[in-house]
């Protein structure tokens, strides 16, 4: 197993089912519930030094899934160019989250997700088995679907390990 199959499977590792599809509107919910329960000021604790705050781990949710979109869409469509990697944390250094009110990140991360199962449920099923290539590896544009899912319930773990019982 490569070092990237590595790097992609701790993520995938995290989808409770087969189902992903399912799996991506249950992450989405589960996500929306947890943050429609903060507070502002809740929602701008970070666990440690230099660890994004609830804020920024939010809007780095959507960024990424946005990034994720791009890169199926790419390869659904056939796109044969590389597509470049992204730096998540130059993203969130970038994105100004803690400035933003928690009401408008959530209500972009529902749309980002909404548009995600918009695009997948419709997609052509010949379409998933599509491969193009980012940051320098292949991927299929199944797995990157499924990415989308496993990050979030990633982000979901260390928000109920390291955020919640400190909240």
């Amino acid at each position: 197993m490569t070092d990237f199959q590595k790097y992609i499977q701790r993520y995938l590792d995290n989808i409770p089912s087969e189902n992903w599809l399912d799996e991506m509107n249950k992450s989405g919910q589960k996500t929306i519930e947890i943050f429609s329960g903060l507070t502002e000021e809740q929602s701008l604790f970070a666990y440690d030094e230099g660890k994004w705050s609830l804020k920024e781990m939010l809007l780095h949710l959507s960024d990424t899934e946005r990034v994720f979109q791009y890169r199926a869409l790419a390869f659904a469509r056939g796109e044969q160019a590389e597509l470049p990697g992204f730096d998540e944390n130059g993203y969130a250094d970038n994105s100004y989250g803690n400035e933003r009110t928690l009401d408008s990140l959530l209500e972009e991360y529902k749309l980002v997700r909404k548009s995600s199962q918009i695009f997948f449920q419709t997609l052509n099923p010949t379409a998933l088995s599509n491969i193009g290539t980012a940051n320098g590896n292949p991927i299929s544009v199944e797995t990157i679907g499924k990415l989308i899912v496993g990050h979030n319930y990633h982000h979901l773990n260390i928000i109920a390990e390291r955020y919640l019982p400190r909240l």
